[in-house]
């Protein structure tokens, strides 16, 4: 029952399916699209694999769908420098092979694959590779081995990234010689996927650097239509907006000949004011380009090449020589493979007949046709083609073959199919840290897997004679080093590709960048700069120092007008942003391009003016001298005894201190100076001034002491005088003694009175406290005005109140025209001002109070009389009126 109740649906099935084959017999035949095979191998115990572009696919029509896409894409056109790339594998697996320290007693062999350059047949290898069968079919492995632990390949980025997907897939290393694509990076995508080629993002940044260290800021960008092309040039576009660059235009290369639009790509490159042009593209895409630039005369341009196309052979062509001389660009950094030159040159159809595309090599390398032994002679030789007869040699085409093997490309396959040589020795020899699985148990040679080796793979270091360091960061990228080559166009027209400097991208900010500045040689159209002949690619000239630069609105940023640096500020650097102030000591000089320094001005002794005024000062100074030892030696006249002796003494020497004060106004403001001369200035003139006052109120109060019963002779004594003298010289220095404790003046230097010029001052502190000393001056020389002008009328004989009327309206005089000259002068005129205010009063106070007295003792000695004195007549009045 049970058996019945589950066999009924099983049989029910059966007799559907053999229904449906019945079916399918009257129906078409279906099966995959098929291409023919293009690989070859050589067995070995363990095997790595290699897809090279052998021949070239690429350039085919576009597909018409009247017949079969195999038919429509032949691999027939075989490229010598291709085919190069795969011996340059075969020879680093023999040399191997014969290695004694280096996989001992394992026999590696290859499998190899012709990609065409097509993204299908490399994806056919690919599942060739895999599972061994020549009709692939995936998660299927038919090898009676195991597949190849590694796969070297392929060419392009493009055609790299369909393989690393699938190999990824599988955990299966690949280690690519040429695709730098940035986008392979990503472990995410591809995690097993490895090159010795540095990622293109390093090279966008060299670029960058490279065209902003010659002072390119306007530059076109031009890019194959592949990942390599496009992902390459916005990251140098990216890399120079960063640096301050900008991108003229952006233009796409298409890889498909049919879809071309080469013309319009020429006529921007020609019509644009960019003379730097950056092509991120392969070799053969560039070639219609290149016909259109030649056609249409396209010359001085200089171009920076990636390395797609930086040592191309195929683009060193004379017919393109007049237009890329003068390209410089990135090269995957060279290295030397010992013995390889040797190892090509023994090639030969003759002794290897059965070798890998041998003959159709040479009939590519010496232009020559092999007879075919089952055609007729005569059908065959037209007298146009030469016969091969295996007897032509390389070297007359390769030169010298030892150059040969400095080839960058040939050296990373040849680094690659050693990295993988050195992971299969990690892991078998259980080098520490290099075998996570089974720890302690070593891998036999015929039992492990891909993804073992891929463990090693990320761990391999590698460091030996032959070849350079290599290692693989955590995105499976090399160390970024590059070569940078200039292309030199020699006497007979054909290109020179020469090595003028390297690019390290792990160096220090800074160091990344060599240069042999004096191998390099320019495309035409190149001016001097610096003593070496660069060209230039600028939007807007650079702005000289002086200037800074202005946005052109609706322009990109490295489009501007320069505009001059406002009155007071300078641009010392050439493409300035801004302009920027001086420091405070220093001004822009005429050309705004440097800051010198500002003129400190001051009342200097050394200038006319300060000798001036220093010569005066002292010997003004000298006056009141005189007249002291003349009246000391006088003293006993009736004219010195009679007009208050001591006061005259201490008036004479206050006198003295007010001509010598102004000398404390000359010279460099110092914090002494500063501190002390307003004070100084003060309080000598008030002790000064007080003493006339005293003087004033003296003849006053003895006229009229001398009347009957008068009280005022009880003040008829020097102690009066002095009380003056004390009470009105105190009430200065308490004033001036709080200035200077509660703001005190201080030194400082003026930069905004006069543009260009430091004034060195002194800061009163306190204009109020100044202003009030010279107000309390002004006080008591109008008191002293007021007194003496009302004792104008007392006696001739004793009479020397209206000598201190004329001196104090000489002394208000002075000071009240030094006002509105204080306050209009600036810098070192108006303490000028000042020196000849002090020394103007000082000397008006000698000449009226004193000259008439000296008069009188040293040239009429007959009126120093007593009996003179105390005349009341007419005469005698004239006499003293007229002195």
């Amino acid at each position: 029952m049970y058996i019945s109740r589950y066999l009924q649906p099983c049989l029910s099935l059966f007799w559907a399916l053999v229904s449906l084959a019945a079916a399918q017999d009257n129906l078409p035949q279906c099966h995959l699209q098929r291409f023919s095979v293009g690989g070859f191998s050589r067995d070995g115990d363990i095997l790595i694999g290699g897809i090279f572009p052998i021949h070239d696919g690429s350039l085919h029509k576009a597909f018409t769908f009247t017949e079969e896409p195999a038919k429509q894409t032949p691999c027939e056109e075989l490229i010598s420098d291709y085919y190069q790339w795969f011996q340059a594998m075969v020879f680093a697996i023999e040399e191997i092979n014969n290695h004694s320290k280096l996989l001992p007693n394992i026999t590696l062999g290859f499998r190899i694959f012709d990609s065409c350059m097509m993204i299908q047949h490399a994806l056919k290898g690919t599942l060739w590779m895999l599972t061994g069968l020549e009709e692939p079919i995936p998660n299927y492995q038919c090898w009676r081995t195991r597949p190849p632990v590694a796969i070297i390949g392929e060419t392009t980025s493009s055609i790299s990234v369909v393989m690393a997907r699938i190999l990824g897939l599988y955990h299966h290393p690949q280690i690519s010689y040429s695709a730098s694509s940035s986008l392979l990076s990503d472990r995410n995508q591809f995690p097993s996927f490895f090159r010795t080629i540095p990622s293109d993002d390093f090279q966008a940044q060299g670029l960058a650097q490279l065209l902003i260290h010659f002072g390119w800021t306007w530059i076109g960008l031009l890019a194959e239509d592949s990942d390599y092309g496009q992902q390459g040039a916005h990251i140098v576009q990216e890399e120079l907006t960063l640096a301050g660059a900008c991108v003229a235009f952006f233009e796409t290369i298409p890889t498909n000949r049919v879809k071309s639009n080469t013309y319009h790509i020429a006529w921007v490159i020609k019509n644009s004011t960019a003379n730097v042009i950056v092509i991120f593209s392969t070799d053969y895409v560039m070639i219609p380009l290149l016909d259109e630039l030649v056609r249409q005369r396209v010359t001085g341009k200089t171009w920076i090449s990636t390395d797609g196309w930086t040592t191309s052979t195929v683009l060193a062509d004379e017919k393109y020589s007049e237009i890329l001389s003068g390209t410089l660009g990135f090269d995957i950094n060279s290295g030397q493979v010992h013995n390889l030159g040797e190892y090509f040159t023994n090639i030969n159809p003759l002794n290897s007949p059965d070798y890998f595309y041998i003959r159709q090599f040479w009939e590519v390398v010496f232009g020559c046709k092999w007879l075919d032994p089952e055609v007729p002679l005569n059908m065959q030789n037209n007298n146009t083609t030469a016969v091969c007869t295996g007897n032509e040699k390389l070297d007359s085409v390769y030169g010298n073959l030892n150059e040969f093997t400095t080839f960058r490309i040939i050296y990373n396959i040849y680094t690659a199919v050693h990295a993988t040589a050195n992971a299969l020795q990690d892991m078998m020899s259980c080098r520490s840290g290099s075998v996570p699985f089974n720890i302690g148990i070593c891998v036999d040679s015929g039992d492990f897997q891909p993804w073992q080796v891929l463990h090693c793979i990320r761990n391999v270091h590698l460091q030996r004679k032959g070849i350079t360091e290599v290692f693989f960061d955590k995105h499976g990228n090399p160390p970024p080093r590059y070569d940078i080559v200039n292309w030199q166009k020699w006497s007979q027209g054909t290109v020179w590709h020469r090595k003028v400097g390297e690019y390290d991208g792990s160096a220090p900010a800074g160091e990344t960048l060599l240069f042999n500045v004096s191998a390099l040689l320019w495309t035409k159209g190149s001016r001097e700069v610096g003593g070496t002949t660069v060209p230039v690619s600028v939007c807007s000239p650079s702005c000289p120092g002086g200037f800074r630069k202005a946005a052109i609105q609706g322009k990109p940023i490295c489009c501007f007008q320069c505009v001059p640096c406002p009155q007071g500020e300078m641009s010392n650097q050439t493409d300035s942003v801004e302009c920027f102030k001086c420091p405070w000591d220093q001004w822009p000089n005429e050309k705004q391009d440097k800051c010198r320094m500002k003129t400190i001005e001051f009342l200097l002794y050394e200038e006319p003016l300060g000798t001036t005024l220093a010569t005066c000062s002292i010997f003004f100074s000298a006056l009141p001298i005189s007249i002291l030892a003349i009246f000391i030696y006088s003293k006993n006249t009736p004219i010195v005894r009679a007009n208050n002796r001591s006061i005259s003494y201490l008036l004479l020497l206050s006198l003295t201190l007010c001509f010598l004060s102004s000398l404390i106004f000359i010279g460099h403001p110092s914090n002494e100076k500063c501190l002390i001369r307003q004070a100084a200035f003060g309080i000598i003139f008030a002790f000064c001034v007080s003493c006339i006052l005293a003087k004033t109120i003296m003849v006053v109060i003895a006229f009229n002491a001398t009347k009957p019963n008068s009280q005022l002779r009880i003040w008829v004594r020097p102690l009066l005088s002095y009380m003056v003298i004390s009470v009105c010289t105190l009430i200065q220095v308490l004033q001036c003694a709080s200035w200077l404790i509660l703001s005190p003046p201080f030194p400082e230097y003026n930069i905004h009175t006069k543009p260009g010029t430091v004034i060195a001052e002194c800061n009163d502190g306190s204009q109020i406290a100044f202003w009030f000393m010279l107000g309390y001056l002004g006080l008591l020389a109008t008191i002293s005005f007021m007194v003496a002008f009302l004792a104008r009328k007392l006696p001739d004989s004793f009479n020397e109140a209206k000598f201190i009327t004329f001196s104090m309206l000489a002394f208000l005089s002075v000071w009240l025209s030094f006002i509105p000259a204080y306050l209009s002068t600036r810098g070192k005129y108006m303490v000028a001002m000042e020196v000849f205010a002090i020394l103007a009063s000082s000397f008006g106070l000698v000449s009226c109070v004193f000259f008439p007295k000296c008069y009188i003792i040293l040239l009429k000695s007959e009126m120093n009389t007593k009996g003179y004195l105390m005349g009341r007549g007419a005469s005698l009045t004239k006499k003293v009126k007229h002195i």
